[in-house]
C-alpha cells in the first residue's frame, strides 16, 4: 500500500490531504473521502487504506485547511466522554465557519485533483463520508452528477438540505443512519423524499448504534456495525465505479 501527504490547490488556499492506493503502478477507481468532524487522524488514515486495500485510489482532504494542517485541534488518542466537551468548544467553530459556498468550492478542487491524478482511472468516481462528511458527500455528488457516481454516508446529516439535494443525485446512494440519529419514522420521511426525487438509493438504520458507530477512536464505536458498513459499502462502489 502506497500513502502519501497532499497538497490541493483551492480557490482559498491548499488543503493537506491523505491519500492511499494500491502498490505496483496502474490505475484504479477514485474515491473521495470525507472525514468526520474530528478531522484525518490514525483512525481515519486506517479506514483509507482499508478501502484502498480492495483496489481503490483513496483521497481523505483536510476539511478545515483554512484554520491549518490536520490536526486542526488537538486530540486525545481516544475521543471519550470526558474529552468531548473541550474538543467540540474548539471544533464547531470550524464547522459552522465551513458554510454550503465554502463546501461547494472544495469540491471542485478536490474532484479536479482526483480525477487527475495518474494512479486514477478514467470515469466517474465515488464519493464517502463520516458525520458531517456525509452531508458534504451529497453536496458534492449534487453539484457534480456527472463525475459522482455513488455516494455512501454514515451516521451523517444528510437530511438537511431537503428534496431541492436529491432531486440534482443521479449518483447510485447509500446511508447507514446510527440508531440513535434516525428513528423509524424520521427513516420513512427521508426515503419518501428520496422516493419523489427518483433517486437510486438504499437507505437503513443500524440497530443499536449511536452516531459516530464506525469511528473506533470513539466511545461510539461498534465493530459489528463497522462491518457492515464494509459489507454495504464495497458493492457499491463494485457495481458503480470498479470497472470504470
Amino acid at each position: 500500500m502506497t500513502t502519501k501527504m497532499l497538497h490541493i490547490p483551492t480557490a482559498d488556499g491548499q488543503a493537506d490531504a491523505f491519500a492511499a492506493f494500491p502498490d505496483g503502478g496502474g490505475r484504479h477507481p477514485g474515491v473521495l473521502m470525507y472525514a468526520d468532524g474530528f478531522g484525518i487522524r490514525p483512525v481515519l488514515r486506517e479506514m483509507a487504506r482499508e478501502l484502498a486495500g480492495h483496489g481503490y485510489y483513496v483521497l481523505v482532504p483536510n476539511l478545515f485547511y483554512r484554520h491549518g494542517p490536520a490536526p486542526v485541534i488537538e486530540l486525545p488518542e481516544h475521543i471519550g466522554e470526558e474529552a468531548r466537551p473541550a474538543v467540540f468548544a474548539q471544533l464547531m467553530p470550524l464547522i459552522e465557519a465551513h458554510t454550503p459556498e465554502r463546501v461547494l468550492r472544495d469540491a471542485d478542487a478536490y474532484l479536479g485533483f482526483l480525477t487527475t491524478r495518474p494512479e486514477v482511472s478514467a470515469g466517474r468516481v465515488a464519493v464517502t463520508g463520516y458525520c458531517i462528511g456525509g452531508l458534504l458527500a451529497m453536496r458534492t455528488a449534487a453539484a457534480h452528477p456527472g463525475q459522482v457516481a455513488a455516494i455512501a454516508g454514515f451516521h451523517g446529516p444528510v437530511g438537511v438540505d431537503g428534496p431541492d439535494l436529491f432531486s440534482k443525485l443521479t449518483a447510485q446512494v447509500y446511508l447507514g443512519h446510527a440508531e440513535g440519529d434516525m428513528t423509524p419514522e424520521a427513516l420513512g420521511e427521508l426515503n419518501r423524499a428520496l422516493d419523489t426525487a427518483g433517486v437510486s438509493y438504499a437507505s437503513e438504520i443500524y440497530p443499536g448504534t449511536v452516531h459516530g458507530f464506525t469511528m473506533s477512536d470513539t466511545d461510539a464505536f461498534n465493530p459489528a456495525a463497522l462491518q457492515r458498513h464494509w459489507d454495504r459499502l464495497l458493492p457499491l462502489l463494485g457495481r458503480t465505479v470498479a470497472n470504470g
